[in-house]
């Protein structure tokens, strides 16, 4: 775990942003075991074999989880963005499904 991702997310104004992010980060971590960290245009990301896997990205109401690489799969309503890449906005008192996450993850990472 990178100590710049781990103050980043410390450092998010609200608590439940706070524990969104952790439980994203550990998430992905589970996920792709090998992932690397770093903080890149001041938001975490998460590579696998140097190519992007996800981002965490915060903004003042909402945590939005992107997953990279996502043109070949089919991808739930509720994600947002283009072919290639699909994020999904988790506002206070969202309960996200972090094991469809977790699966959704494992297949866009899988040809990384």
């Amino acid at each position: 775990m990178n100590q710049e991702v781990t103050s980043f997310i410390e450092n998010l104004g609200k608590p439940w942003q706070v524990e969104v992010s952790n439980r994203l980060r550990e998430m992905v971590h589970e996920t792709i075991p090998e992932v690397e960290e770093r903080i890149q245009y001041k938001k975490p990301h998460f590579l696998k074999n140097g190519h992007y896997a996800a981002v965490i990205s915060p903004s003042k109401d909402a945590i939005a989880f992107m997953i990279m690489n996502t043109a070949e799969l089919e991808v739930p309503k509720e994600f947002e963005g283009p072919p290639e890449r699909k994020w999904l906005k988790i506002r206070e008192g969202d309960l996200p499904d972090y094991g469809r996450l977790s699966q959704l993850l494992e297949k866009a990472s899988s040809s990384l």
